[in-house]
Parts: C-alpha cells; sequence; structure tokens
C-alpha cells in the first residue's frame, strides 16, 4: 500500500507575496502537484497534506530564530495555494485525505502520521512539496529511519535553494534509497 504526503505547498511558501516564499521555483511546480495529487485522490490513496503550523507569537519555537513568523495558523499564509487548494476543497470530505498540522520540519515529528500510516498498512511513501532540502528532506529522513520506501516526485519538489534542491534529490538516492520520479 502506498500513500501520497503533500508538504507545505501554501501561500505563505509558494505565492509571491508569502512570509517565506520559495516564489517561481515553488510556483512552478504546481501543475504537477495537483496532478500527482489527483491521481491519488482518484486511485483511492491515502493522501496526506502535512502543513506547516505556527501560533502567533510563538517565543519558544526555535524556527522562530531562523525565519520571519509563516504558515501561521488560521491565517491566509497556512492555506494551500492556488489550484491545489481548489483540488483539496473538492475532496476534503473523502476519509482518504488528511490534514495534518506540523510544527517541525518532519511530518513525522511530534505527529500521528506514523500511526495513521500503519494501520492502513502502508509501507510506500511519496513525497511532494517544499522544501526540497528541509521539510521534504527531513520527513524522508524519518521515513527512512522508519523503514517506509521512499518516492520523490522529482517535478514536484521545490526549494529556495538550487543547489540544496539539488543535493537533496542526489542524498535522497545515495543516502536513503529513495526512488525519484520524473
Amino acid at each position: 500500500m502506498k500513500a501520497l504526503i503533500s508538504i507545505d505547498y501554501t501561500n505563505d511558501f509558494i505565492a509571491t507575496d508569502g512570509a517565506l516564499t520559495t516564489g517561481f521555483a515553488g510556483q512552478s511546480i504546481e501543475e504537477q502537484m495537483v496532478k500527482v495529487t489527483d491521481t491519488f485522490i482518484k486511485q483511492g490513496d491515502f493522501v496526506v497534506f502535512a502543513i506547516d503550523a505556527h501560533q502567533a507569537g510563538d517565543q519558544y519555537h526555535p524556527e522562530n530564530k531562523l525565519f520571519p513568523p509563516h504558515n501561521i495558523i488560521g491565517t491566509k499564509g497556512q492555506d494551500l495555494y492556488g489550484a491545489l487548494k481548489q483540488l483539496h476543497t473538492q475532496y476534503q470530505m473523502n476519509p482518504q485525505i488528511y490534514w495534518l498540522n506540523k510544527r517541525h520540519y518532519s511530518a513525522f515529528c511530534g505527529t500521528d502520521l506514523d500511526l495513521r500510516l500503519r494501520e492502513r498498512c502502508i509501507t510506500e511513501i511519496h513525497l511532494i512539496g517544499v522544501c526540497t532540502d528541509i521539510c521534504i528532506l527531513h520527513t524522508a529522513i524519518d521515513a527512512y529511519n522508519r523503514s517506509y520506501k521512499i518516492v520523490i516526485h522529482q517535478h514536484a519538489v521545490a526549494s529556495f535553494d538550487p543547489a540544496g534542491h539539488k543535493w537533496a534529490l542526489n542524498h535522497f538516492q545515495n543516502a536513503l534509497g529513495a526512488t525519484v520520479i520524473c
């Protein structure tokens, strides 16, 4: 069994005026994000929207020392971006669609993701979204450490940093044994 984990494709990370935008790099994968997600939904696979979620004014979260406030719960910045938001709205009542607020880079850290996957006997996870060398990478490492087979959709991941993006794609294959597909 397989699942799709769509990570952080939100206004704050993608929109031109987003608080921590990847800009064009993130915007250029929108069509692939929607295509891959729609395919998984129509196949009846488990689809997880693992979305960065922060409290306004949280002075204890370590990211606040690294980045400006972003993906504040309940704001437009935390909403899915563009056509992916429309697709999620269309299918959000489907029991195979799961919205997961996450506080850290990895979708596994401090969440019930592993439990949700295991109760469905899922052994293979497909990752899409942003940022390739941050949240996608940390989620992939945690998946590797939990013995999941990992598939990265190369044309549905992006980063702020082209060198980091390229490095992460190589790392997925060579250090985590992931399959990177176009």
